[in-house]
């Protein structure tokens, strides 16, 4: 049985930093490219991350581009999100999934690859 599980979530105040972590299990995970979305209070899930099966190459949406950074470890199907200088704005629930790939499209549209997701774990920012 697959299961993807994020952890780190918070509240954290306005330029402070929080990492998020991801582990997979289930599956082979250095069969997956790993992307990170989000859900902002009543909007769409976007988006904003992800990480090719061996960590060679990143995508970033330019909202959260130089401020936070994706990292994987295949040695233990995990996955870390580093998050700094966080805004208000970056409040909402994220989720990590599995993708087959991160370079089909743009990291807005990685929905389409997704297998696998997770729960979610919340990030609130505080001004």
């Amino acid at each position: 049985q697959v299961a993807v599980m994020e952890s780190g979530g918070g509240l954290v105040q306005a330029g402070g930093s929080l990492r998020l972590s991801c582990t997979v299990s289930g599956v082979v995970f250095d069969d997956y490219g790993m992307a990170w979305f989000r859900q902002a209070p009543g909007k769409e899930r976007e988006g904003f991350s992800c990480i090719t099966w061996n960590g060679a190459e990143t995508q970033y949406a330019e909202s959260v581009q130089g401020r936070f950074s994706v990292s994987r470890d295949n040695s233990k199907n995990i996955v870390y999100l580093q998050m700094n200088n966080l805004k208000p704005e970056d409040t909402a629930t994220n989720y990590c999934a599995a993708a087959k790939t991160c370079l089909a499209d743009t990291v807005q549209g990685l929905d389409v690859w997704v297998d696998h997701w997770g729960q979610g774990t919340q990030v609130i920012v505080t001004s």
